[in-house]
């Protein structure tokens, strides 16, 4: 059965990978980035996020199956904290009304094992009362720090965007409309974001001791599709504000026994 899709983050990386994956499977994709796709949109901005669901639901005619909300930066910067939650935050709440059409709505957001890492506590309160101002504010003081301080936002952002969906999942507005909503926990992926990451055995070889990851090392953007056309498929009816880690072992690696 051919199914609609929304895929944010689609020029590149796991969101073309995605996206090409449905495409050969039948489905139809609305692409959604910043250029060359359906929907060129900023989606740092309120302007970019109000343009990204009035376009996708003239494309769409109104109704959609699935979102993909994978869009994101892993910059140092306070532009990655509105990619990273605000504009997927909107994205996925902006297109829930689409999804209302569909006999099998899904909805997944892509996280990051770096989710796992300590967090700057400060964006993260910010980030967890979704209070847009204060957390750019707090992103830009970590940006003008530099180093480590800089370092820590892409995570921090991926953390407060896991606990979103934890927070709204079995909510009356996802779970009680029969949305399933989760999110994917890739490790370290081969794509145009981590070139400076795995574009050398020395690069490589240093991610991998941040980065323990024993089940097979750096792998590419179709594999974490596969898991993503899963969970927005029919097949998945009923998990349910889960975060799959998809790491080659990081989470188990790092966290051991603890589930929680």
């Amino acid at each position: 059965m051919t199914r609609s899709y929304v895929v944010t983050g689609a020029a590149s990386g796991i969101g073309l990978a995605t996206s090409e994956l449905l495409v050969e499977r039948g489905h139809r994709v609305i692409g959604v980035d910043i250029h060359d796709t359906d929907v060129n949109v900023d989606i740092s901005t309120s302007e970019g996020r109000e343009h990204l669901v009035a376009r996708v639901t003239e494309l769409s005619g109104g109704t959609i199956d699935a979102v993909i909300a994978n869009a994101g930066l892993a910059t140092p910067t306070a532009a990655t904290v509105a990619v990273n939650f605000f504009g997927a935050v909107a994205t996925l709440t902006g297109l829930r009304p689409l999804l209302a059409g569909s006999t099998a709505p899904r909805a997944v957001v892509t996280v990051s094992m770096a989710s796992l890492f300590p967090p700057d506590e400060v964006l993260l309160e910010a980030l967890r009362a979704e209070d847009e101002t204060a957390a750019l504010a707090r992103g830009a003081e970590l940006e003008a720090a530099g180093g480590d301080a800089a370092n820590l936002i892409y995570g921090t952002t991926k953390r407060a965007l896991s606990l979103w969906v934890r927070r709204n999942a079995a909510t009356a507005e996802w779970a009680g409309a029969g949305i399933p909503l989760n999110a994917v926990a890739p490790g370290v992926v081969e794509t145009p974001m981590t070139a400076a990451f795995t574009g050398t055995d020395e690069a490589r070889e240093a991610i991998l001791q941040m980065v323990p990851m024993p089940l097979n090392g750096i792998f590419q953007p179709r594999d974490v599709g596969y898991l993503l056309a899963w969970l927005t498929s029919e097949e998945n009816a009923h998990l349910c504000g889960q975060v799959v880690f998809i790491d080659g072992g990081s989470d188990a690696v790092m966290r051991g026994d603890t589930t929680w």
